[in-house]
């Protein structure tokens, strides 16, 4: 018999246990265990009905991803179900932890299914661009009917064992799995009921083969966010399948529809990308065993948006958290936003009625630095100036107590000169959060020269426990994010000055797969800042500048390089602005020219992957698929292009190395030469990827 999965009798009853630990994954072996003990099982006369069910702390979590793009090996999973489903003998699958994937798909070859009430069941598939390969489109909506199924296979959220349970997905929720299986299988012979087939129930598809909108509506709902992914579409016409095809037909185009997207760019680029971000959790240069420290409390300084944020991310995952401001005023305004913004999403049905009274609780509103010193982690988000932030950390040593880990929020400053101001610089370290903090998953971990190993562990770990993704970066001036964004803003600047317009650069870029182009960014953010920050350092910017003083703010204002209805953050072309910007060309004796779609996007995005390289050469980013983590978490990069290094190694090197050089004397800009790392891999023909492999091989 196999390893990992065995086949005991309990009197009539044979439990088959799948023992692959982390998450009982569908290794070929485990493929090959099931199939085995089940064969054994029916073949066993005493055995009158068999039980599937998983060892450890979960049922099979899905399919073994590291098989994608391998040679297949046998059994193929459609195989093994099909031996399941035509069981003369009653098989139920008892679930606990999550049946997910490829494991629900077993579950739902079962003839009947039971879960524990902390059970989660769903097809996550489409979230690595790929569909359920092994019959999941076509059993599913026989089980639950098309409206569920379509949601939970083109949105690929999991569903907890109530509502399973009320929508027919499983037959009962028990306590413990094996325990619960056996008794249930037990019902199933002593009330002689039929073995129920999912193959053969059409029941649930009625009412969508009579009206087929009940089933379109549900979809256009489903893919109205999905802009730029093949996935969620050729989820739906799967799905659709079951409802018009005979089910052999249906599991034929599912089939053909799978090895279409896994040979796709688009899901090699989302697999990727679920690789990269586990590989992120990885700390490069940190001892074997480090241990996290401790964290039972959290202190923010600042409830600011960022501080505000933070303090409700923390709130979220059960942390409690003080929350410390200079005076009861902005305490108070602070406090009143997180419990608005908590009002409004309990409103949407995004938390439970009672979570925001529940989450306000976990959060201590006081006045008085003094207030750090129970906390095990203090983040300080307050305004982001050197002389202010240091005066905070001066103070700290006084007030926080010892091992007490000392992070700021900053997304420029450097955390080196930061950590001076304490007497304590191995307890310092960045941890820069997006805005808004309680929405945006990245956080760019920052490591000071000082900062000791499990200072480090522990950013790490409080970051992933508030569902956070963190990628640990050196100390530079913007780190790794915004040092790149930093290239693409000079450039966008650059090429308002040749003849382009702010809506023809944004439109290449958001057509690219980005949420929004840089001039409506900067809109968004407010362009007072940057005026006001080129003040202070003597730069002049002649475009932006002018916008400025015709008091074009941005949206704030209503008119920035776009102009904004009242009450709207449409942003609408606006002649004035052409005009401000050919006044502002002819008065500096430029000429305009035809700039291409083609030119802007080579503009936008290899200067970017040009600094990446110099990221990666300074040994600011770790791994060429840390920065893609960065850009997909915390810039919107589109998850289907993978991140901004991948995307390069599809584009090819040789070829960006080419364009940059060009750029280079076409613009007079000697900062768009390609990086030494770029032009040599560039000329060995190689990619960003085989440095990863290079440093993992070694």
């Amino acid at each position: 018999m196999s390893e990992v999965v065995k086949l005991e009798r309990h009197d009539i009853i044979g439990i088959v246990t799948v023992n692959n630990p982390p998450v009982n994954a569908l290794s070929a072996a485990v493929r090959g265990g099931i199939l085995e003990c089940i064969k054994s099982a029916i073949a066993d006369a005493e055995v009158k009905a068999i039980v599937l069910t998983c060892a450890g702390r979960t049922f099979i979590a899905g399919a073994d991803i590291t098989e994608f793009g391998k040679p297949p090996k046998p059994p193929g999973l459609n195989e093994v179900l099909e031996v399941m489903e035509n069981s003369p003998k009653p098989i139920v699958a008892a679930i606990h932890g999550t049946a997910l994937g490829g494991g629900l798909e077993v579950a739902l070859a079962c003839h009947y299914r039971v879960a524990t009430k902390d059970a989660r069941l769903g097809l996550p598939e489409v979230k690595l661009g790929l569909l359920p390969g092994a019959g999941g489109t076509q059993r599913l909506p026989r089980a639950v009917g098309p409206e569920l199924a379509v949601k939970m296979i083109v949105g690929g959220d999991p569903i907890g064992a109530a509502e399973a349970l009320k929508s027919g997905l499983i037959e009962e929720i028990v306590e413990g799995p094996a325990a619960g299986g056996e008794a249930f299988a037990l019902k199933v012979l002593a009330e002689k009921r039929p073995l129920r087939k999912l193959r053969d129930d059409d029941s649930k598809l009625a009412a969508a083969k009579a009206d087929r909108s009940i089933f379109t509506n549900a979809v256009a709902a489903l893919t109205k966010r999905a802009r730029g992914l093949e996935a969620p579409f050729a989820a739906a016409d799967a799905v659709g399948a079951a409802i018009d095809l005979p089910f052999d037909e249906g599991l034929k185009k599912e089939r053909e529809t799978f090895l279409k997207l896994v040979a796709s760019d688009q899901s090699k680029a989302q697999r990727y990308a679920f690789f990269a971000e586990r590989e992120a959790a990885k700390i490069a240069g940190v001892p074997d065993g480090t241990k996290s420290r401790p964290v039972e409390r959290v202190a923010i300084i600042g409830a600011g948006t960022m501080g505000g944020g933070i303090a409700m991310s923390f709130a979220n995952a059960g942390i409690p958290v003080t929350l410390i401001e200079t005076s009861e005023e902005q305490l108070k305004r602070g406090l009143g936003v997180m419990q608005k913004n908590y009002e409004a999403t309990a409103a949407r049905g995004g938390i439970p009625a009672d979570a925001p009274a529940k989450r306000m609780a976990l959060i201590t509103g006081v006045v008085g630095l003094e207030n750090v010193k129970d906390a095990d982690l203090v983040i300080e988000a307050v305004f982001e100036t050197m002389a202010v932030k240091k005066e905070v950390f001066g103070k700290l040593d006084q007030y926080a107590k010892p091992g007490a880990v000392l992070a700021s929020n900053t997304s420029y400053l450097n955390i080196d000169d930061i950590a001076k101001e304490t007497k304590r610089p191995q307890d310092v370290l960045g941890m820069h959060f997006f805005s808004p903090a309680n929405v945006m998953k990245l956080c760019e971990i920052v490591r000071a020269e000082k900062t000791a190993p499990d200072a480090l562990v522990t950013a790490v770990s409080i970051a992933r426990k508030i569902a956070k993704v963190p990628a640990v970066v050196g100390v530079c001036d913007g780190f790794v994010g915004n040092r790149m964004l930093a290239q693409r803003g000079k450039q966008a600047e650059k090429l308002l000055f040749e003849g382009a317009l702010p809506q023809q650069v944004d439109a290449v870029v958001t057509k690219f797969g980005m949420p929004m182009g840089p001039f409506a960014m900067g809109d968004l953010a407010g362009l007072d800042i940057g005026w006001r920050s080129r003040k202070d350092r003597g730069i002049k910017s002649e475009i932006a500048d002018a916008l400025c003083e015709a008091g074009r703010f941005g949206q704030k204002t209503g008119k920035g390089y776009y102009k904004y209805e009242a009450g709207s953050r449409a942003a609408l072309p606006d002649p004035e602005v052409e005009k401000l910007i050919d006044e502002t060309l002819a008065r500096l004796g430029r000429k305009k020219r035809v700039v291409s779609d083609d030119e802007i996007l080579e503009r936008m995005m290899y200067p970017m992957i040009n600094e990446g390289a110099r990221i990666l050469e300074e040994g600011i980013a770790a791994r060429p698929s840390d920065i893609d983590v960065v850009w997909l978490y915390g810039y919107g990069w589109p998850i289907y292009r993978g991140g901004p290094m991948f995307w390069a190694d599809t584009v090819g090197l040789k070829h960006i190395a080419d364009r940059l050089a060009f750029y280079a004397k076409e613009t007079n800009d000697p900062s768009l030469e390609p990086a030494p790392l770029l032009k040599r891999l560039a000329d060995e023909g190689k990619t960003f990827a085989s440095l990863a492999a290079a440093s993992k091989a070694a």
